[in-house]
């Protein structure tokens, strides 16, 4: 898992509805290109393309090409949950031609199948997430949460933050973990009571 976003000063905004129509367009033009990138493991051939198309369609939305739950391939845009920028993938998703047997899209991150399988890819970093441990207080139907990774003290800041939140997201979903997670800290030394992410995946579903 690799996530994508391409550094540009802000633009004005339109209607979310007219670069969500580029975006697909720019998507089949690029398609060919893209699909022989990844037959041949090689997605870094069309990264700068990927970069510019999600820019134009807003420069702070996140991407990332995934193994997919349906098709061969995902095709993921993020806006992190922020709510400035939940127009702009409403209307990516709306816009989306048919999924089919190679490509599925999903308009915020959705939750693997297992996520002590994914080892996370930021810059030269690589980070397994079964060693991810959460201490989670449940209150009532939200959940407070501390993670914790051993490469923590290595990171900066923002490579740390990053590494904070991504877990959570591929556990429950981003869209769940909006809504169930409320407070979210970063761990410096591995919390008495820890938990790994599978059985913090199995308290918030059994939540009301």
């Amino acid at each position: 898992m690799r996530w994508f976003r391409r550094r540009t000063e802000p633009v004005a905004e339109r209607d979310p509805a007219e670069p969500a129509a580029e975006f697909w367009q720019g998507w089949i033009d690029l398609l060919p290109m893209v699909s022989a990138a990844l037959g041949d493991s090689e997605l870094h051939r069309v990264e700068n393309d990927l970069c510019e198309l999600v820019a134009r369609l807003h420069p702070d939305l996140h991407f990332s090409v995934e193994r997919g739950q349906r098709a061969i391939y995902a095709l993921v845009l993020s806006g992190q949950e922020d709510p400035r920028l939940r127009p702009f993938t409403d209307a990516w998703k709306a816009a989306a031609p048919p999924e089919d047997a190679i490509w599925e899209y999903h308009d915020s991150v959705p939750p693997v199948p297992d996520p002590t399988q994914v080892t996370v890819n930021l810059g030269e970093h690589r980070f397994p997430l079964a060693d991810v441990r959460v201490a989670v207080h449940v209150d009532q139907s939200v959940v407070d949460v501390a993670v914790y990774h051993p490469k923590f003290a290595e990171l900066d800041p923002a490579v740390r933050e990053t590494l904070t939140y991504l877990p959570l997201d591929v556990t429950l979903g981003e869209r769940v973990a909006g809504e169930r997670l409320r407070r979210v800290e970063t761990a410096e030394t591995e919390p008495e009571g820890a938990i790994g992410l599978l059985d913090l995946r199995e308290i918030v579903g059994g939540l009301d």
